[in-house]
């Protein structure tokens, strides 16, 4: 795990094999076609035309209140640790979806997941997709494909124009999880297979301090908020206490005498 968290904080990513095991990862992908046809039951699109070119890309959204096993996989110890030597302690899930690659399905735009909810520049790590296979994830039905050293990009003008010729996959076995530096640059792959499903979800964490992708307080019904845990309240941004960066803390508190280092400051 040591070695993983080096190479996770040096290159952006790092793949932990057999987190499920092969009959898990089946078991998750039936769930998975399941909470698909919840989702439409519910008017849920599972088509998003601003992220994929055509339908071939599935996405399954909220998947937390879809099926108990996704909120599960949300808390695994695994995608915890390896996100907590990014993020710190205390962090929040901003979403969680599933994008299953069908064959025909094409390329979304290349991003950074730091780029599409933060302006420039991305000077530290405030998110952290873990990603969980589900199939065998090939370049051939539609990888991950990354830009190797892009999680040290700070801003726009460092990504080049010969981008996506720098491109390379993602490739797995079913229940492998690859954890990625919410500042590394990548794009979903083309499936160009025949036959092949490729599906993977996404667990997406940030850090406490930002505004999370749902705004699960609106999502989430009462009694499935009651029904959560502390810990799983806290982690969904649904506690009634709020976060501020340590340093500026101990700023505050050195700032006015007789107030330790930690404390809560009244306003």
């Amino acid at each position: 795990m040591e070695e993983a968290k080096a190479h996770l904080q040096e290159h952006g990513w790092v793949k932990i094999p057999c987190v499920l095991t092969e009959n898990e990862a089946a078991h998750a992908l039936d769930r998975l076609w399941k909470a698909k046809e919840a989702s439409e039951a519910c008017g849920e699109g599972t088509f998003q035309p601003i992220l994929d070119p055509n339908p071939s890309n599935v996405r399954v959204f909220y998947l937390p209140e879809l099926d108990k096993l996704f909120l599960d996989m949300l808390t695994h110890p695994t995608g915890i640790e390896l996100t907590k030597s990014l993020l710190g302690e205390k962090f929040l899930v901003s979403n969680f979806s599933a994008n299953i690659a069908r064959p025909g399905s094409q390329s979304m735009a290349l991003h950074s997941d730091q780029s599409i909810v933060l302006p420039a520049p991305w000077l530290d790590i405030w998110a952290v997709n873990v990603v969980w296979c589900l199939t065998q994830v090939t370049k051939e039905n539609g990888a991950t494909l990354y830009i190797p050293g892009s999680n040290k990009w700070t801003r726009w003008e460092d990504v080049p124009d010969n981008a996506p010729e720098l491109l390379v996959p993602f490739e797995a076995d079913a229940g492998d999880i690859i954890v990625l530096d919410g500042r590394l640059w990548h794009t979903s792959g083309s499936n160009t297979t025949k036959d092949e499903d490729r599906a993977i979800l996404f667990a997406y964490y940030s850090a406490p301090y930002m505004r999370q992708l749902v705004n699960w307080t609106a999502k989430l019904s009462g009694e499935f908020q009651q029904a959560l845990s502390p810990e799983l309240k806290e982690l969904f941004g649904l506690s009634h206490v709020g976060y501020v960066v340590k340093g500026d803390l101990r700023y505050m508190a050195s700032q006015y005498p007789g107030k330790p280092n930690g404390e809560p400051m009244g306003i």
